[in-house]
C-alpha cells in the first residue's frame, strides 16, 4: 500500500477536548513519525504538529476527525510525492 508523508498542524483552543485529541492520535499511532506540542499560554492555545507516514485516506480520516472536535482546528500539508523517491 502506497503511503504519503504529511504534517498535521493542529490548534487547540479548548483544553477540555485534549483527551479526545490524544485518544485519536493514539489510535493512529502506528502511522505517526513524531509529534511536537507547544503551549502558547499568552494566547490561550496549544499548537501541535504531527508528522505522519500513512495512506492518503488514513491521513484524511485523521485530519477530519481532529477537525470535528470542538475547539480544534486541523490542516494537512503533504510532502511532494516526487521529493520522497
Amino acid at each position: 500500500m502506497e503511503t504519503r508523508v504529511a504534517i498535521l498542524a493542529i490548534i487547540v483552543r479548548e483544553g477540555s477536548f485534549v483527551s479526545a485529541l490524544n485518544d485519536l492520535l493514539h489510535q493512529y499511532g502506528a502511522y505517526i513519525i513524531g509529534r511536537m506540542g507547544v503551549p502558547y499560554r499568552a494566547r490561550g492555545v496549544n499548537i501541535i504538529s504531527v508528522s505522519i507516514d500513512a495512506p492518503a485516506d488514513v491521513i484524511s480520516a485523521l485530519s477530519g476527525k481532529l477537525g470535528r472536535l470542538p475547539g480544534v482546528t486541523a490542516k494537512t500539508v503533504y510532502a511532494p510525492e516526487d521529493a520522497l523517491t
